[in-house]
């Protein structure tokens, strides 16, 4: 397997909030030039073939702000081995070094996942296909719905607002309550 050399690594979904991987620093960060979508279909982790469930990517434009990761540096191969594994399945993303900003001023450069367009599993879906997926949706990883809502109660509790996320959130949160355990 040819891994990029990475030191950071930046998380933009699911790598926010389960990041699967070690690290000695985890810092807010900005990516200008992309933002996060929902774009790439799920036939694994949020979704089955019957049933796919949508999870999501970078796509060009705007900026997006989430979490870059200092990889530990003992384990940081095994680290970068085991994010392959997960995110580069069938060639949905495409592994990009980028420049972040931190909070602090500085920038790195930080192995990220952008959505790859030539993909089969890329797709550009309409609010109600990914309010659809995310509804009845689930894999290997879980509930698709799950995957949403847990990206968006990470960022707020970072102090993040992405208004995209924030909306569909809004859409699946009754939904959530309603299904929770102990509830008829």
């Amino acid at each position: 397997m040819n891994l990029p050399e990475a030191d950071w690594v930046f998380g933009y979904g699911s790598l926010i909030w389960h990041p699967e991987f070690d690290y000695t620093e985890q810092v807010l960060a900005r990516l200008h030039g992309f933002h996060r979508a929902f774009c790439i279909r799920s036939t694994r982790y949020r979704g089955t073939p019957q049933e796919p469930g949508v999870v999501l990517g970078l796509q060009p434009g705007g900026s997006c702000v989430g979490m870059a990761f200092r990889l530990a540096r003992p384990t940081r191969r095994e680290s970068l081995e085991r994010l392959y594994a997960r995110e580069m399945l069938a060639d949905v993303y495409r592994p990009a070094m980028v420049p972040v900003a931190l909070p602090d001023g500085r920038s790195e450069r930080a192995l990220t996942f952008v959505a790859n367009p030539v993909s089969e599993a890329y797709q550009r879906l309409s609010e109600d296909d990914i309010l659809h997926r995310l509804r009845h949706a689930g894999g290997d990883r879980g509930h698709n719905r799950d995957y949403a809502l847990n990206t968006h109660r990470a960022l707020l509790a970072l102090g993040v607002r992405d208004r995209r996320l924030a909306r569909l959130a809004r859409l699946l949160e009754p939904e959530s309550r309603a299904r929770a355990p102990g509830r008829p």
